[in-house]
Parts: C-alpha cells; sequence; structure tokens
C-alpha cells in the first residue's frame, strides 16, 4: 500500500468517526431536551391542577358563605367599601 493510500483511509477513518461522534452527541442533547421538556410539561399540569383544586375550594367557601349570609353586589363599590364609606 501506498503511502498516499495510508494517509487517505486514515484520514477517511478518523473523520467517519468524527462524524459519528457528532451525530451521537448531538441525538443525546436532543434526548435530554425532550426530556426536560415533558417534565416542563408535567409540572405544568401539575400545578394548573392544584389551581383549580384551590379554584374549586374557594368556589364552594363562597357558596356556603352565600347560604349563611346575605351579599348584595351594588352594595360594594369598586375599592371594595360600601357606598357612603369614601375615606
Amino acid at each position: 500500500m501506498s503511502r498516499a493510500s495510508k494517509v487517505t483511509l486514515s484520514a477517511t477513518a478518523l473523520v467517519t468517526t468524527g462524524i459519528i461522534y457528532l451525530v451521537h452527541w448531538a441525538q443525546e442533547a436532543e434526548r435530554v431536551a425532550m426530556h426536560a421538556g415533558v417534565e416542563r410539561d408535567m409540572e405544568k399540569q401539575r400545578i394548573k391542577q392544584e389551581r383549580q383544586a384551590d379554584f374549586e375550594l374557594q368556589k364552594r367557601l363562597e357558596q356556603e358563605y352565600r347560604k349563611i349570609q346575605h351579599v348584595s353586589d351594588s352594595d360594594i363599590g369598586i375599592h371594595g367599601r360600601s357606598r357612603g364609606q369614601e375615606t
């Protein structure tokens, strides 16, 4: 085998090995990024469920309080004060 063919074979093998390594590295980085996206989505769903549960609890409490006391929406002004209570 001539020296030129040995250099060409070595360079080709080196470049091929580098390409395989870079493709593997890119695939691994993409897999990690996708997994992080799944974890973010799961966290968003958990937060949404917590907020929904809190909303339902607040709604039930409001209904319970409205049964106990009569509240008229027109008695409360924009700033949460009854009409006639300007401070």
